[in-house]
């Protein structure tokens, strides 16, 4: 019994520095399988520039570390961030503005393009609804031309600028918020000319921002609509205004048939008379010819 036992430890020790043995080769097989790569520390917001503080170093696999990662960490100092970042993502250069940008909104707008901002409500608003990188459509109110200052009959709302990003609302430029927020500015991505269009569309009636499907990429070709088609009466003109087919109207003359006139046979001449002698029977007189 005492041998066995000695045998049993034995085999237990034996196991033992196997697992420690396989443990280690383990280890070490993993060590030369991983890198280290820069993330971030803390959360970073949208437009921020990069400090020391906001980024540290961390075991990545070697064969899983996304292209374009950072190994040291001061190559991100004063780099500034295109898309806000959450403790722990690692930091690539495709998330980063070219190397020189300052920070903030300036950053954001991409090349060839401008950012603009309109004063909203409310209502224009889309009810806090229009958020940073989200699209909107941007409607004019207005007079139509030729018509008068106070001609309100002469009104029409159009679409003027489709799918335009939200940049920012207020101050913030935070894309990953979702929850409303009513705020008096809103700043749009525009190209040069539809930065014009904005200027000019502000400058002679009242905005409105349409909120609509991020991934919508379809044209509202309109015409926009007038006081008349709102109340009904553009049909009703319209259909006033079209020919009516022209309708010969033509009064039948009735003509009198000729008549022909026959004219009656001569009378037959009486037959001579001879000598007549009155005839009195009676009371009745009566004249009798021979």
């Amino acid at each position: 019994m005492r041998s066995r036992g000695i045998l049993m430890l034995l085999i237990a020790v034996i196991a033992g520095l196997a697992a420690v043995f396989l443990g280690a080769r383990w280890m070490q097989g993993q060590s030369d399988t991983e890198g280290r790569i820069a993330v971030a520390n803390v959360e970073i917001a949208i437009g921020s520039k990069i400090t020391p503080e906001m980024v540290r170093m961390a075991a990545w696999p070697a064969t899983s570390i996304p292209g374009g990662a950072f190994k040291d960490p001061g190559k991100l100092v004063d780099r500034v961030l295109l898309v806000s970042m959450q403790r722990g993502e690692p930091i690539i250069e495709a998330r980063l503005a070219p190397v020189g940008t300052k920070g903030g909104l300036s950053a954001l707008v991409p090349e060839g393009k401008r950012a603009m901002t309109v004063r909203v409500n409310d209502v224009i608003g889309v009810a806090g609804f229009a958020l940073p990188g989200t699209f909107v459509d941007v409607m004019v109110n207005t007079q139509s031309e030729g018509a008068k200052s106070n001609d309100r009959d002469n009104t029409i709302s159009k679409i003027v600028l489709e799918r335009i990003l939200v940049m920012a609302v207020a101050q913030e430029a935070d894309r990953d918020t979702t929850k409303p927020k009513v705020v008096t500015a809103v700043t749009l991505e525009l190209t040069p000319e539809e930065a014009e269009l904005l200027d000019l569309a502000r400058s002679v009636g009242t905005l409105s921002l349409v909120l609509r499907n991020q991934t919508d990429p379809k044209s509202a070709d309109t015409v926009g609509a007038t006081k008349a088609e709102l109340l009904g009466l553009k049909a009703k003109v319209e259909e006033a205004k079209k020919p009516t087919p022209e309708v010969a109207k033509r009064r039948t003359v009735r003509r009198a048939k000729p008549v022909t006139v026959i004219a009656p046979p001569p009378a037959t001449p009486p037959a001579p008379r001879g000598p007549c002698v009155e005839v009195i029977r009676g009371l009745n007189r009566v004249t009798e010819c021979f």
